[in-house]
């Protein structure tokens, strides 16, 4: 013959789902936000204080394209500093263009070549055509940190 099984009371089984689930959600709450970074981008070189300089940080998928986080700021002759927060962790590329005209392209010639100053990260040059992503791509983990993009 098998012994009974004694049940714990109702109030302490809902208060270990109650612990539980706050020590879940809690540990949740916590590594998503050390997973963020936000980025101070240091656009130098730039020419005037026309427009705006406009940044965008790029994951390999989206780059030269739409980019998520984005920021803009208007233009100060010879540098402009910029944050973009709220960066995953991962690999990304960061690029930045002085927008002086304000309509939020970067203008190009009839043959394709940006009439605007740009720069990438890590200074990654564009010759005939724009850098690889790899070119460019820098490491963001949490916290915050800066980057340098001189405008050409």
């Amino acid at each position: 013959m098998s012994k009974p099984t004694i049940a714990a009371p109702a109030h302490r089984t809902i208060a270990a789902i109650v612990a539980t689930t706050a020590l879940l959600y809690g540990g949740l709450l916590a590594s998503g936000a050390a997973l963020a970074a936000s980025i101070e981008v240091h656009v130098t070189n730039i020419s005037n204080a026309k427009g705006q300089i406009r940044v965008a940080v790029c994951d390999q998928e989206r780059f030269l394209k739409q980019c998520v986080h984005t920021a803009s700021a208007p233009a100060q002759a010879g540098e402009t500093v910029l944050k973009v927060a709220n960066v995953p962790a991962g690999t990304w590329a960061v690029l930045a263009y002085h927008d002086e005209n304000g309509n939020a392209e970067l203008d190009r010639n009839m043959i394709g070549i940006p009439k605007e100053d740009y720069g990438f990260s890590r200074d990654a040059a564009s010759r005939f055509g724009p850098p690889k992503f790899a070119d460019a791509a820098i490491a963001v983990e949490d916290g915050d940190m800066a980057v340098k993009i001189k405008l050409h």
